[in-house]
């Protein structure tokens, strides 16, 4: 009994050595610095739809991420529940450093207070960073009788909840957008939620929808085609790839801002080693020109913030969130 019992002891601190990056003696630290990354691919989860603006950020920053490790990174989209599905699967998954979540900043900062049975939590994850964030862009169909964010919330007053607005889901980033905005212009829009933006916008574009309040690097290049307006864009500034679209703020919302984030996380419990060695490649992939100059032309910054300094972010952010939430009523059915 003793010797099962010396024999669980020595077990546990192993496995909080390698948690924690610990040496519990130079033969057993090098193996595990030396081994990882090893010829096994590493997967990123993208937990929404291919094409919305999570998607799309995911895999320019895995393809600049595998070249500073010098290996592959595999992206696998896994969409539902705003998100939900996605980190569920990365939550169970071995904490190895081989599995990592590119999130949305929603994900951690809303969805616990709308969905009651919420599958998974921040402590069921090691944060790596926030990689970027971008403001939105208020957009309607072009068939919509509107020019600017002011005619829109006049024509929605004289419509209350007659114009539906699409999301990537409850409780995602462009569904609190949406609520963000209608509560600040005083209007009432139904919720129309998908299982990722490039669904939304489709149906957006084909009249189903009217209104969207979409990541600038999704929406951006749709407006190219004729059949989307854009109105405002709801950063503090006007966006450098939207120029001639003015901010939401002086378009008819005083004050109004909004702008949403995306941040790498991998299991609880991931070796510190290699949550250090993914902020480092993180940090240079989007520093890299190639990655810098995409991150401009879909209208977004590269924003670097490790783990400790975003979980308070989180913290303040879920207060604000949380509010809105229950003045809304907001839950997932």
């Amino acid at each position: 009994m003793k010797d099962e019992h010396q024999l669980l002891y020595a077990r546990r601190r192993l496995i909080k050595a390698m948690g924690y990056g610990l040496a519990l003696s130079p033969w057993l630290a090098a193996p595990a610095r030396a081994n990882w990354p090893s010829d096994k691919a590493i997967r990123m989860v993208i937990p929404f739809s291919a094409g919305g603006a999570t998607d799309l950020l995911g895999r320019a920053l895995a393809s600049e991420m595998a070249k500073g490790l010098n290996q592959t990174i595999v992206v696998e989209n896994r969409a539902g529940a705003g998100g939900s599905v996605g980190a569920q699967a990365v939550a169970g998954s071995p904490a190895d450093g081989y599995t990592l979540l590119l999130a949305s900043g929603s994900m951690f900062t809303v969805n616990q207070f709308i969905y009651s049975k919420l599958p998974y939590s921040l402590n069921d994850f090691s944060l790596i960073a926030k990689v970027a964030s971008g403001p939105m862009v208020i957009t309607v169909n072009a068939e919509l009788p509107v020019k600017n964010t002011r005619e829109l919330i006049a024509y929605a007053k004289a419509r209350p909840g007659k114009l539906s607005f699409s999301s990537a889901g409850v409780g995602s980033q462009t569904h609190m957008a949406g609520e963000a905005f209608t509560d600040a212009a005083g209007i009432e829009l139904m919720h129309v939620p998908y299982k990722g933006e490039g669904p939304g916008y489709t149906d957006l574009m084909a009249g189903v929808i009217q209104v969207a309040v979409g990541n600038i690097n999704a929406i951006a290049p749709l407006l190219k085609g004729g059949r989307l307006r854009a109105l405002s864009v709801t950063g503090k500034e006007r966006a450098a790839l939207l120029p001639g679209v003015p901010t939401t703020a002086e378009d008819g919302v005083p004050g109004f801002e909004f702008t949403g984030w995306f941040a790498l996380m991998a299991p609880a419990g991931t070796p510190q080693a290699a949550i250090d060695r993914l902020l480092a490649v993180a940090n240079q992939a989007v520093e890299q020109p190639g990655l810098k100059r995409y991150l401009q032309d879909q209208g977004m910054a590269p924003t670097i913030v490790p783990g400790a300094a975003l979980q308070k972010e989180i913290a303040a952010e879920s207060a604000k969130w949380q509010a809105l939430v229950q003045k809304k009523g907001i839950t997932a059915s």
